[in-house]
């Protein structure tokens, strides 16, 4: 059983964990150095305990005890108690889920291992090359976990999912789809050919098919390349790509935000599951 230990001083270190959530850049560098990162609001600190990630603490409003009753019974790490007033000058933001935790981060698997049948019938993957809107990138990990993306593979550049602002914009499927880091991009695309996927670009170009062509060709291993939200994908991604794709559009629109063109292609790529 966790200890619920009344906390009253926004200096306390043992509130470390959670100061200046706002502060964007420094949390990308604390956070993946320190092994951690921060779950907020009930249900995502239930998703992140579900998924096997480990609590290192909670801080808790008042109102939260009793809807928390059963994760504190079952926890070992320390709760803090603390007031409404005290988590916004601990954080820098009105904390209005009021439940957040501190959670242990697991070190990610490499990109073959990823892509082993021993970890499971990998088919359907998802590369996003230098997304940084962590909204965007939460939303995207959502659409994959609804979708049967079976995989996720960032490049060096990306946010960071396991980011406050991911987590919450996913609902916690930052931690049911796998995922990880590639390190020499786009040369890591040699990976995937390895493995027997074909790398299908999300662009507008010359050479572009449509995406129901792509869905067309029913391929058995399928590697979908989605690029940041203002240029999309780097001519060297592109010119390592097997097929460049285009969303046909209408009304005179170019193109779709990432999360959104990601969802599209996900459905339109789906395999049917047993």
């Amino acid at each position: 059983m966790a200890e619920l230990l009344t906390v009253d001083d926004p200096d306390d270190p043992r509130l470390s964990d959670y100061t200046d959530l706002t502060d964007v850049q420094l949390r990308r560098r604390r956070e993946p150095a320190e092994g951690l990162f921060i779950a907020e609001g009930e249900k995502v600190i239930r998703r992140a305990r579900n998924a096997g990630y480990t609590m290192r603490s909670m801080m808790l409003t008042a109102k939260w005890f009793d809807v928390m009753r059963d994760v504190i019974d079952e926890e070992r790490a320390p709760v803090y108690a603390v007031t409404p007033e005290l988590a916004e000058r601990v954080t820098g933001y009105h904390v209005h889920r009021g439940a957040l935790a501190a959670m242990g981060r697991r070190p990610l698997p490499s990109v073959d291992a990823l892509l082993a049948p021993a970890h499971g019938d990998v088919r359907r993957v998802a590369v996003f090359e230098d997304m940084v809107d962590h909204a965007n990138l939460g939303a995207a990990f959502r659409n994959a976990a609804a979708l049967g993306v079976d995989a996720v593979l960032l490049t060096p550049r990306c946010a960071d999912p396991l980011y406050r602002r991911a987590v919450k914009v996913s609902m916690g499927s930052v931690f049911h789809v796998p995922w990880t880091r590639l390190e020499a991009w786009p040369h890591d695309l040699t990976s995937l050919r390895t493995a027997g996927f074909t790398t299908a670009a999300l662009c507008l170009s010359d050479r572009s098919i449509t995406l129901d062509a792509l869905a067309a060709r029913q391929d058995a291993k399928l590697a979908l390349l989605f690029g940041t939200e203002g240029d999309g994908l780097t001519p060297q991604a592109l010119a390592a790509a097997d097929l460049h794709v285009r969303i046909p559009m209408d009304a005179g629109v170019d193109s779709l935000n990432v999360a959104a063109a990601s969802a599209v292609a996900f459905y339109a790529t789906r395999l049917t599951r047993p």
